[in-house]
Parts: C-alpha cells; sequence; structure tokens
C-alpha cells in the first residue's frame, strides 16, 4: 500500500511541537462563544449517559474492581457519593460515558472524543480549583487535537484493528492536561512524545463481545494525564511522536493505505472541530446508525416480517470489519455489547419494531425469537455509493415473498455535521437517559450547572456530579 505523509525531517518542527505551540498560547477568549456553547451541549449529552450506565452491570463490576484498586479520594465518580483518587476516577467516568456506546463521534477522526476528554479535565480541573470557563478550554483543546490527529488516519486504525478511541484519545487527553497544569512547550512536545509509549486500544472485542472497548477512553485519559504529569516534571518524550520511524501513523497503521500528516493541525485554531462532532440519536455504534433509520422507515412504510423474505444492507468498506463480521456473531449477538456492533441485530430490530432503544438491545430483547429469524435472513453488501467516513450512510433493501422490493436510503445519517441534532433535541436525549436513574429534579439540576459551567467552577460542577444516583 502506498503512503501520503509529510517527512518529519524536512518541516520546520515536528507535529507535537506545533501542537505544543498552539496550546501554550490558547486563551479562553481565542474560543468562539458559539463553540463553547456546543462543548457545554457534548458535556450534557455525555453526562445523561454516564447517569444511565449506573443501571447496567458493566458499571457495578468496573466500579468494585476500581475500588478494590483505589488509594486515594480526590475525585468524583460520575452519580456515585465514592471518592476515588483522580487516575482511577478518570478510568471509572470514560467507563459510565462509553459504555452504553451512545457518546458522541467525530465523523472523520471515526473518534468518540468526549468520552475520554471529559473525565480528564473533570478530574484535573476540579483538582487544580480552575474555573469552568478554564475547564472548558482544556476540553475544547483536547477534541481538538484528537479529532485532528484520528482524521489524519483516514480510518485506517479500524482496519489494522486499532480503536481511535483509546489510542487517539490518550495524546488529546495529554494535551488538555497540559493546559490546565500550565506546561510550557517543551513540556507538552515531552507529553506528546511520552504518550506514545501508553497509548492503546485494541478492536479484538468485536469477535466476542468483550468488555475491553468500554475501558478505552478512560484509560486513555489516565494515560494522558501520566504523560502531561511526566512533561511537566521534565521527563523527556520522543520528539517525533507523530511522523517518526516509529511514530503513531508508521508504527499503528503498519503500511496500510495512506495517511495525511498535513491534517493534524490543519485550520487549528480557525476551525474549531467541536462544532463537527456528531451526538448520537440511537444506543448503538454509529456505523449503523443509517441502516437503522433506514429500516424504521420502512417499518413506517407498512414492511412486516411475516412478509419478508430476504434482507440486503449496503454499508461502507470501512465498516464490514466492525459491525458486519464476523457474520455468525452479528447474527445472533451473545450480549448487549455484541448487540450494538451488528448490523443484522439492529436492521432487524429495527424493521420489526419500528424503533431502537436502550431496552432492545438488553435482555430479554437479544433472545426474541422474531428478531433472530430476521436476523438470519440479513445479509450485507459493499455500498458502492457511500461517502463514507464523511457520512456513516447505509441502506437497506428488503425482498418481500411476493417478490417486490422495498428500499429506503439513510445518504446523511441523523446527528451528521450536515445533520446535527439541534439542542433541544440534545437536552430531550439527556433527560431521558438521566431519568432512568436519578430524579427529574436533579437531572434538571445536573442540567442547569453544565450549561452554566462558564459561570461557575469545576470543583462545583464534580460536587453536583459526585452524589449517588438516589440523592
Amino acid at each position: 500500500m502506498s503512503e501520503q505523509h509529510n517527512d518529519g525531517a524536512a518541516m520546520t518542527s515536528s507535529i507535537s511541537e506545533q501542537i505544543a505551540e498552539f496550546a501554550s498560547n490558547l486563551k479562553t477568549t481565542d474560543i468562539p462563544a458559539t463553540v463553547r456553547e456546543r462543548a457545554c451541549m457534548l458535556m450534557l449529552d455525555s453526562i445523561g449517559i454516564a447517569l444511565a450506565s449506573h443501571g447496567y452491570d458493566f458499571s457495578r463490576k468496573a466500579m468494585a474492581a476500581i475500588s478494590e484498586l483505589n488509594s486515594g479520594q480526590d475525585s468524583v465518580v460520575i452519580g456515585s457519593d465514592i471518592k476515588m483518587d483522580l487516575r482511577n476516577a478518570i478510568l471509572m467516568n470514560g467507563i459510565l460515558i462509553h459504555g452504553l456506546d451512545y457518546d458522541d463521534t467525530h465523523a472523520q477522526g471515526v473518534i468518540h472524543a468526549t468520552t475520554s476528554i471529559l473525565p480528564t479535565v473533570l478530574a484535573v480541573a476540579a483538582k487544580q480549583g480552575s474555573s469552568g470557563a478554564d475547564m472548558v478550554t482544556a476540553y475544547v483543546l483536547g477534541v481538538e487535537v484528537a479529532t485532528r490527529l484520528g482524521a489524519v488516519a483516514k480510518g485506517g486504525f479500524h482496519q489494522v484493528g486499532f480503536h481511535p478511541t483509546g489510542l487517539i484519545g490518550t495524546f488529546g487527553c495529554a494535551v488538555a492536561t497540559g493546559w490546565l497544569l500550565g506546561l510550557n512547550p517543551l513540556q507538552y512536545r515531552d507529553a506528546q512524545g511520552l504518550a506514545l509509549s501508553l497509548a492503546s486500544g485494541s478492536l479484538e472485542f468485536l469477535n466476542d463481545g468483550a468488555w475491553n472497548k468500554r475501558m478505552h477512553p478512560g484509560w486513555a485519559g489516565v494515560s494522558g494525564v501520566t504523560a502531561a504529569t511526566l512533561g511537566k516534571h521534565g521527563y523527556t518524550g520522543t520528539r517525533l511522536a507523530y511522523e517518526g520511524r516509529f511514530g503513531l501513523y508508521a508504527s499503528h497503521l503498519a503500511g496500510y493505505g495512506e495517511y495525511d500528516l498535513e491534517l493534524a493541525t490543519k485550520d487549528l485554531g480557525s476551525v474549531w472541530e467541536v462544532e463537527r462532532v456528531s451526538v448520537k440519536p440511537l444506543p448503538a455504534c454509529h456505523f449503523t446508525h443509517a441502516s437503522i433509520d433506514a429500516a424504521i422507515r420502512l417499518f413506517v412504510k407498512g414492511v412486516r416480517p411475516s412478509d419478508i423474505k430476504r434482507i440486503k444492507v449496503l454499508v461502507p468498506e470501512g465498516v464490514v470489519k466492525t459491525v458486519c463480521e464476523p457474520e455468525a456473531a452479528k447474527r445472533k449477538p451473545a450480549n448487549s455489547y455484541e448487540a450494538q456492533f451488528s448490523i443484522p441485530y439492529l436492521v432487524s430490530t429495527a424493521l420489526l419494531k419500528g424503533r431502537l432503544t436502550l431496552d432492545d438491545i438488553d435482555e430479554p430483547a437479544l433472545h426474541d425469537a422474531e428478531t433472530l429469524a430476521l436476523a438470519a435472513i440479513t445479509d450485507y453488501e459493499i455500498d458502492p455509493a457511500s461517502a463514507f467516513p464523511k457520512y456513516f450512510d447505509g441502506e437497506v433493501i428488503v425482498e418481500m415473498k411476493d417478490g417486490s422490493i422495498m428500499r429506503e436510503r439513510e445518504a446523511i445519517n441523523r446527528g451528521a455535521v450536515d445533520r446535527p441534532l439541534t439542542s433541544i433535541d440534545i437536552q430531550k436525549k439527556y433527560l431521558e437517559n438521566a431519568s432512568r436513574q436519578v430524579t427529574r429534579e436533579r437531572a434538571s439540576e445536573i442540567e442547569k450547572k453544565i450549561l452554566n459551567l462558564e459561570l461557575g467552577s469545576a470543583k462545583e460542577l464534580a460536587l453536583i456530579l459526585g452524589k449517588t444516583i438516589n440523592n
């Protein structure tokens, strides 16, 4: 495979040095008000998901394990009165936000940026006594860095088995932490160089529905804080973290496809990627949303399981390994997490029920005979008209028993940059998620604090989040 990238030796400064220079000069007033408002909306969405996650087994087991490892009481866990040391709190909060796979996505970077950046800046800003405005600034900076670094790979990380959210999130968290700690350019460079040795995230969980992915964002935060703190104290990191001979892209893409290093810093500070982050309208892998919505429209048109002979779903080539293979497991997911990454199961659910909710990817829905019967006759093909990764598009084609063909295409997935959810949509989603675990009154109290974060402090936000779900 050919590679399209810049020669690091020919550059006047390395990518990590360019990011360091930008971060060290960034002021709160440099970020437009609309970007900061959007940032608070993205935080609100994630906090609602974190609260909802307390109702699931994965969160209880994670809490038990991390509590056993815990050695301090510096930082809050969202929706709990249990306090943890800073890095364990980041790990736990990352699991809560990402555990339902309902968190936001940056399409070009193919990355869930908020789910690692938010737990990190919440913990670090609260410990540092930072203002709410500073917490927002650090969050925006982290998202800007992570999304651009993800975009460089052009979707390639997924193809070789790496999860960008965990892998790339580490660098975003290191830079966001660095801003709150007041690093200088050399310290920022070292932090990113050290992050290269700490970043991780394997997609092997796709083969068996294991829970690895749920911990990737929080671990990115733990690693980012570690790298930034080492950098602060003068622990030297490599200069060519990204473009070096064994840098991020050469080592983790292993020659697969093209990558463009210019995207790492292109328009940094003039185009704000926070505004290009998509909020999920459905609780499943973002790659599946277009197909789910297309199936829902077929349901509305009157398509019913008893009349269906066969189902074909057109998907982008870049998502096949994630949501279509291995085919046997996708047709009969073993658990809710596997179901969230299954085109056959999700499309069949939408065709059967005309919806997809959190309850539809949990017990006992996973064993519904009608859904599994439809999934058994669902195949996929590569969509030649796909615009992936700009859009996570899809099409559902249903062959009826009478020989007729019904089809629906979703060219631009709901929530995409060109079809965004409104602030009202996001607030509604937040309330639905939060209300699964807390009273409406408390959900509203939290919402008000987040949306007015600029007027308060990070510590005040942490205090209101660090209560049990029943208080």
